[in-house]
């Protein structure tokens, strides 16, 4: 059984909401506080949160709300004390993890190797997304967003979830219209494309390694009765 009851999560969705928010919050209004940022960074978070979570149409089992919500939390008073953007660093990486906890049930329980492998990717998302700014060759994955969701146009069982469709298709353009259009602040020697096209390679890196983590209930009913169901 599929643990998102049949529904897939929206997961490229979640990325390009991640990759707006960072934006966003990077290259907001110089006078707005840490403070200030927080209401859009709770936001950003819940939103990826429905992403994943949503489509199931139900609330997520306890564990998985609380493992989901509490690094985001933990990591807020950093920001508020000035010791780093780590919660703004955290989203990078959080469509992977929801990826991951909407896959813990009984039958698939969360394995260590699995925690060290996201964790090492989480590393390389935040070496990624910070040197991206001094060499910004992986810049280029903000310009892959409009073409995944159009390239998985051709397949009908995508093309049947018009809802998705629609909004991953829309989400995309208007990532890379975002990016584009708010300014380079006086003074910086980083533009708002280099930062996004940034959080965009390493959000997509992060969620196709935890699309592809294989389930252990799926394949043991594929096993007993032919199919998976």
């Amino acid at each position: 059984m599929n643990p998102t009851g049949g529904r897939q999560p929206w997961t490229f969705a979640a990325v390009c909401v991640m990759v707006a928010a960072l934006t966003l919050l990077m290259f907001g209004p110089p006078w707005v506080s840490v403070i200030e940022l927080l209401p859009g960074y709770v936001a950003a978070y819940l939103l990826i949160g429905v992403c994943i979570f949503g489509p199931a149409r139900k609330l997520p089992p306890l564990r998985q709300a609380v493992a989901f919500l509490l690094p985001g939390a933990l990591l807020v008073p950093l920001a508020l004390l000035n010791l780093g953007f780590w919660a703004g660093g955290w989203l990078l990486g959080l469509s992977a993890w929801g990826l991951l906890l909407s896959r813990w049930t009984p039958e698939d329980q969360l394995k260590p190797v699995q925690l060290l492998k996201f964790l090492g990717l989480m590393v390389l998302g935040l070496v990624i997304f910070t040197f991206n700014v001094i060499y910004p060759v992986c810049s280029l994955g903000l310009f892959l967003l409009p073409i995944i969701p159009l390239a998985r146009l051709a397949y009908s069982e995508y093309r049947a979830r018009i809802l998705q469709a629609a909004a991953e298709v829309l989400l995309a353009i208007t990532v890379v219209v975002l990016a584009l259009v708010i300014p380079t602040p006086e003074g910086s020697w980083s533009s708002p494309l280099t930062y996004a096209g940034g959080a965009a390679t390493a959000g997509l890196m992060m969620a196709y390694w935890a699309w592809g983590l294989p389930l252990r209930s799926s394949r043991l009913r594929q096993l007993n009765n032919g199919a998976v169901v």
